[in-house]
């Protein structure tokens, strides 16, 4: 049995780990949120210290370590805003635990870099959560590209709307500086599915760039995408609106759509097996996903030229 700490315990996500560390088996020793909206923790570990200041959390994570006590922290689970990532996992590997950490894994590229010398450092290791590449369809998907004929190059087209309310843009989220913008919060997964199943980035334009949407034209060895990213739930199609439903997803392949709504809930629990059998993703997994946000996010759109996305031309005028 491993011993867990977790940040970020408030989140959307973190039950998702809690889960996650409960069905392999460990246990969750210790959790820190500035939030205490945390009762979900007594679901899963109701025994698990807790903390809302983090030089408190700080204090116990490095007692624990230094008298090698039984509840030392093993691993360290990062679920805090993005911008909080980077600073977060060195704080893990300094405290002699590995990281775990969600999606965007940090904001920009050079962060890998900087990342890398602390696990060289520090002897300790991060994962990251890229749970798109454990999914069976996916790597159906990759192994059908890789058998297809040489040099072939497929046609994909992209499509995801969450809707989100006001909220949205008055969280960390809707602050670019935090979140890293739409692509970065609610697309990077999707960036990184496409390098997993097509291979090198080779190009890379933006046709509209905002704080609720996003789209753009990605070149890979083995595809050109058109891709669309939305939180406004005005660009879920009539038909689905209408049905009260407010978000859409669309994956197509040459023409053929790639169904993958289920299958999800255990992606968590199977990362986490992955990590703990020493097979998890690490830094340079993440590279080409982040260095694909990142020129986005600093991009100049534009706007409707050359190959984009159809769901564009909604917000044309």
């Amino acid at each position: 049995m491993k011993n867990f700490a977790l940040v970020g315990a408030a989140g959307y996500i973190a039950p998702r780990h809690m889960q996650a560390i409960r069905d392999t088996g460990n246990k969750l020793v210790a959790a820190y949120d500035p939030n205490d909206s945390v009762g979900v923790i007594d679901s899963y570990f109701p025994e698990a210290d807790f903390f809302t200041e983090f030089e408190r959390f700080d204090r116990h994570i490095d007692k624990m370590r230094r008298a090698s006590h039984p509840q030392r922290a093993d691993y360290m689970a990062i679920c805090s805003p993005n911008y909080l990532h980077d600073s977060h996992m060195r704080f893990a590997l300094r405290s002699g635990a590995d990281a775990i950490c969600e999606k965007p894994l940090v904001l920009n590229p050079w962060n890998i870099d900087g990342l890398r010398e602390i696990e060289q450092d520090t002897g300790r290791r991060i994962n990251t959560i890229l749970q798109l590449r454990l999914h069976p369809a996916i790597v159906a998907l990759r192994d059908k590209v890789r058998s297809s004929k040489r040099g072939a190059r497929h046609e994909v087209d992209l499509a995801y709307v969450t809707s989100r309310g006001h909220w949205y843009l008055q969280s960390w989220k809707g602050d670019t500086k935090k979140s890293g913008g739409i692509a970065t919060n609610i697309g990077v997964h999707f960036f990184d599915m496409l390098h997993f199943i097509f291979g090198e980035l080779q190009q890379n334009v933006v046709h509209q760039l905002s704080e609720t949407k996003a789209g753009g034209y990605l070149e890979y060895e083995h595809a050109r995408v058109r891709w669309f990213l939305s939180v406004d739930v005005e660009d879920v199609p009539a038909a689905q609106r209408l049905a009260g439903q407010r978000t859409y997803r669309s994956i197509t392949v040459d023409g053929e759509e790639i169904e993958f709504s289920g299958g999800f809930t255990d992606l968590h629990t199977r990362s986490y097996q992955e990590i703990l059998a020493g097979r998890g993703f690490g830094l340079e997994e993440n590279r080409c996903a982040i260095t694909t946000v990142s020129d986005i996010r600093h991009a100049a759109p534009v706007g409707l030229r050359g190959e984009y996305h159809p769901f564009l031309t909604r917000n044309a005028g």
